[in-house]
């Protein structure tokens, strides 16, 4: 028994080729989960660790990253809606048999990643002070942080690639190699923070701008990592210099994907902006408290999202092969597994949330806020999983427009004057923000549950 699982996962992490819609559903979800949920785990891996290492400069550094990253979202949302698209038209032409218009479809999104790229790195860089100003960043604040916001903008090309490339390697369902290259840029993030931060050996002490250094320096090794492969390697998908020409209709419908999914994710990502703008009137260590509880929640976040790529990967495939009934039982399957990893987590944060919080910032009210921050939203655990598995088979589907309607209606009617009038309003202070997380993500989970079931997105085409 324990030879064959060996075996399995041994299969799943060599990513060895072959056509999953001809599988068992429970087997090819595992042999993409298994390596999708360890690409994951390294990128939660690297949060934590990232703000453990920065949380030893003070609660205003942690501030700083807090501040920057609720904008750098903002660019995590176009990358990750483009990689949506991305994912949904390669593995609707893998599904399909057609390796060709794949790789025509990877070379389009590529083209579409850096012309946004280089457009949000000069503006972003140009405009970091500002930037820190508007979400109520006081002078000193922006004086210490702003050289770490200008330099995590300038380097967003890194991020875009990064994320875009290994959705194309998804799609294809190539899961192996997207997780190998997340682990090497990663890994080398985690290497280089302490040693650029810290100034150890050889290294200058370059502060919290030797973490943005660090990104740019891992995702960058990352990024040409799969550029050798997509070009140079034997996997599923293969690029040419002829697939780079430009394409005019296939660029248009990754476009009109791409525009829903970055929508859609622009729209939980402000909603955030506005969450910690919120926060920051309560004070730097409410900020930092709420800072440190977020990454930690991104650290079982994300290994959940494995599960959920696995799902947007098969919905995908199996429509492009003409099966629908499976890219059905394919998300349900992978919403169920997904929903018991979450159930085991929220009881370990409800239990364990102060000490927890407490291995990063010793603060009492750093590890009041953040404990309480990571109790209440994990109360919504259950809710959590079934609205990230099924939002990501409605973008395998090609139909990013349902889970942009939904984060529109549950993040910007609900969640957001839900926690003004919470915090605010009734003077509940930061728990109010963290319950109108709760409840507006398990409506989206509700939502998302009724409107799968009426089968719409079946009919999409891509």
């Amino acid at each position: 028994m324990l030879k064959k699982v060996y075996q399995f996962v041994v299969a799943a992490l060599r990513g060895e080729e072959q056509d999953i819609t001809n599988l068992p559903i429970k087997r090819a979800i595992l042999l993409l989960s298994i390596p999708m949920v360890l690409e994951m785990v390294m990128e939660s891996l690297f949060a934590v660790v990232d703000v453990f290492f920065v949380a030893r400069l003070g609660i205003r550094a942690v501030a700083t990253v807090g501040l920057t990253e609720s904008v750098m979202m903002l660019v995590y949302s176009l990358a990750i809606g483009l990689s949506a698209a991305a994912t949904a038209m390669v593995a609707r032409r893998i599904g399909e048999g057609n390796k060709e218009s794949a790789a025509t479809a990877a070379a389009q999104s590529i083209w579409i990643g850096l012309i946004l790229a280089v457009i949000l790195g000069i503006a972003g860089s140009i405009a970091s002070p500002q930037i820190l100003a508007a979400l109520g960043a006081d002078a000193q604040l922006i004086q210490e942080g702003q050289g770490y916001t200008r330099l995590m903008f300038a380097g967003n090309i890194t991020i875009m690639l990064l994320f875009l490339l290994n959705a194309i390697y998804r799609g294809a369902g190539d899961a192996a190699l997207a997780m190998r290259s997340l682990w090497l840029a990663n890994g080398i993030n985690i290497i280089l923070d302490p040693c650029l931060i810290f100034g150890l050996g050889p290294f200058p002490e370059m502060g919290i701008e030797g973490a943005a250094i660090s990104t740019i320096i891992g995702r960058g090794a990352g990024v040409l990592y799969q550029v050798y492969h997509l070009f140079g390697g034997k996997h599923i998908i293969r690029m040419g210099l002829r697939h780079m020409n430009l394409v005019k209709d296939v660029t248009l419908r990754l476009l009109s994907v791409g525009w829903n999914g970055a929508a859609q994710y622009l729209i939980a990502s402000a909603s955030w902006i506005f969450l910690v703008r919120i926060i920051a009137d309560f004070g730097p260590s409410a900020l930092a408290g709420y800072t440190i509880s977020i990454r930690v929640i991104i650290f079982t976040i994300l290994p959940a999202w494995g599960i959920a790529n696995a799902a947007s990967t098969l919905v995908g495939q199996h429509l492009g092969a003409k099966q629908p009934e499976q890219a059905e039982q394919a998300a349900w399957l992978a919403s169920r597994y997904t929903m018991f990893f979450m159930l085991i987590v929220a009881i370990i944060y409800i239990t364990m949330a102060t000490p927890i919080i407490s291995l990063f910032d010793t603060t009492p009210e750093v590890v009041r806020v953040g404990a309480q921050s990571l109790q209440i939203i994990s109360l919504g655990y259950i809710f959590f999983a079934y609205g990230m598995v099924l939002s990501q088979a409605f973008n395998g589907a090609g139909d990013t427009r349902t889970p942009m309607i939904l984060n529109l209606i549950c993040f910007w009617l609900v969640e957001i004057p839900l926690a003004w009038c919470l915090a605010s309003f009734f003077e509940w202070g930061p728990r109010g923000v963290f319950i109108a997380v709760a409840i507006s993500e398990s409506l989206v989970a509700v939502f998302s549950i009724v409107i799968f079931r009426k089968g719409w997105w079946k009919a999409t085409v891509i």
